[in-house]
């Protein structure tokens, strides 16, 4: 999170209303109990100015003074921060329910979008119809395994991109450099798309599926943003930074392109257009109700804003993490030369790389986890919020409490991980630990009834798709940068991205 002057600015203003909010939140927080540790906050703002640029990193270190458990006052939301597997545990195993809830941000609320979210949409019935209707049809195994021809069909364009893009920057003199972190978000999409729509949405043809990706991208641009709002309530009206406003554009722009695609459905249905298989559209559009908790079909609203939210959650998460994976292979050769070796050994060079390969390339999967530790998607997750007063390992926690688990400090707990700083994919060669949930010290996807819904796609997207780029080509660095003078920072978004996007030249691997 940045704050720019404009932020500040408005945060400077907001003083002036400090003896109404002190006196709201007299009101408001009236429960008393011991509270977890953390730092004096200033009168009205808290702890803002203690977030910075990087709000997982200087949560982390501040660990060793206030323990794994950290208290926050965020203007005038109390919020708790988990940094530890213990912590982790005792939440999500004892806890889950209570601390259920999400603490949904002002620009979510745009065009009423949180309330169709499955993300941010609030604990209820609708919510957990909602979750059965899309793990059942769309995200079961068996389903996942229906539509593996999709994912290497996106993948294998992806390559093809790779290589003509390279072959393109040689034709004009250049190294053969591309821009790698580009083509994983385009693949990404249409995985998600066809998923979904049973379509590829971004090729050279389609100017509806470059508009819809360029209104989505600035959604999840807006989306990642900090906002004072979020934190100084009687600010929302106002919406000092703009934020609002803009998602409410390029929302609407998005929704607006997604009726279109819905439409489209709707009227091949009803003049007898038949599909061999079914995509998620076509179940949610079908979906009749449960003739009890909800008895009535799924709203055309809520229909468009579930089919945003797949392309929101597929598209983000699963490209930055084979960009960092590709990241941190090239900033540890010898890692590199080992998954080079595996893939030649049980692959070859006679056929592709396909997903029932997976399973049989164990130092692969190490790669992959141990990136999820060092670069989870989202590193605080999504903030939960609780629904009631919670006693928490000794803690009262108030009903409304903002929860962030720090998924970026677990996976560097040096109570768990030796030497924890360090790229080492061999830790997990001899390991049971899996990033499904159930080992708390590994939870870049969750845990509990707010665990990620798409991983076992995302495991399937996110390993094929490092393993296609690395059979299909060797990476070198340009003649400029070198493993050891590589640019590892961070940027804070939607999702934990590389500050400088992934660069690197892509040579077709001799047969």
């Amino acid at each position: 999170m940045e704050w720019t002057s404009s932020s500040l600015v408005w945060l400077s203003l907001s003083l002036l209303a400090g003896v109404l909010l002190l006196s709201w939140r007299k009101v408001k927080n009236g429960s008393t109990g011991k509270r977890p540790p953390g730092p004096a906050g200033w009168p009205v703002v808290g702890n803002i100015f203690s977030l910075g640029t990087m709000p997982h990193q200087n949560f982390y270190k501040v660990r060793p003074i206030y323990g794994p458990i950290l208290w926050l006052r965020l203007g005038a939301v109390n919020t708790m921060v988990i940094q530890s597997p213990k912590a982790a545990s005792e939440l999500f195993k004892n806890h889950d329910l209570h601390f259920s809830d999400r603490m949904v941000p002002d620009a979510v609320t745009a065009l009423d979008y949180h309330k169709g979210s499955l993300a941010f949409g609030n604990y209820g019935t609708y919510w957990r119809i909602l979750r059965r209707l899309c793990t059942m049809e769309l995200l079961v195994n068996k389903r996942i395994n229906e539509t593996a021809y999709l994912r290497q069909k996106c993948i294998d364009n992806m390559i093809q991109w790779v290589q003509e893009d390279a072959s393109a920057s040689r034709a004009r003199g250049g190294s053969g450099e591309v821009e790698v972190t580009n083509f994983l978000f385009l693949m990404a999409f249409n995985v998600v798309g066809n998923l979904m729509l049973s379509r590829d949405l971004l090729d050279s043809h389609s100017e509806e599926g470059h508009e819809f990706f360029n209104a989505m991208s600035k959604v999840m641009e807006w989306a990642g943003k900090p906002n004072v709002a979020d934190f100084l309530p009687f600010l929302k009206w106002l919406d000092p930074l703009g934020i609002k406003r803009n998602m409410t554009r390029d929302m609407g722009r998005s929704m607006k392109i997604a009726t279109r695609f819905v439409n489209e459905r709707i009227q091949d249905k009803q003049s007898g257009k038949e599909k061999q298989k079914k995509d998620l559209l076509d179940v949610l559009l079908e979906y009749e109700g449960d003739g009890k908790e909800v008895p009535d079909k799924i709203s055309m609203r809520n229909v468009i804003i579930i089919i945003l939210e797949m392309f929101f959650a597929g598209s983000e998460t699963t490209s930055s993490t084979i960009e960092w994976a590709m990241t941190e292979l090239l900033h540890n050769p010898s890692s590199m030369r080992k998954i080079n070796e595996e893939l030649d050994h049980v692959i070859g060079s006679k056929r592709k790389v396909q997903e029932s390969d997976i399973d049989g390339l164990p130092y692969l999967q190490a790669v992959v986890k141990e990136t999820l530790r060092l670069h989870p998607p989202i590193p605080l997750l999504l903030p939960r919020s609780t629904t009631q007063d919670t006693n928490y390992m000794g803690y009262l926690i108030p009903r409304n409490t903002q929860v962030l688990v720090n998924a970026w400090a677990i996976g560097r707990d040096p109570d768990s991980w030796d030497e924890p700083l360090c790229f080492k994919p061999e830790r997990f060669l001899d390991s049971n630990i899996e990033y499904k949930g159930q080992h708390f010290e590994l939870i870049p996807f969750g845990s509990g009834r707010r665990v990620c819904i798409g991983l076992s796609l995302a495991h399937r997207i996110i390993n094929l798709g490092l393993a296609s780029l690395l059979q299909s080509f060797d990476w070198e660095l340009d003649s400029y940068a070198t493993p050891e003078t590589m640019d590892m920072k961070e940027r804070m978004g939607i999702t934990l991205r590389k500050l400088v996007p992934l660069k690197a030249i892509p040579k077709t691997r001799a047969v």
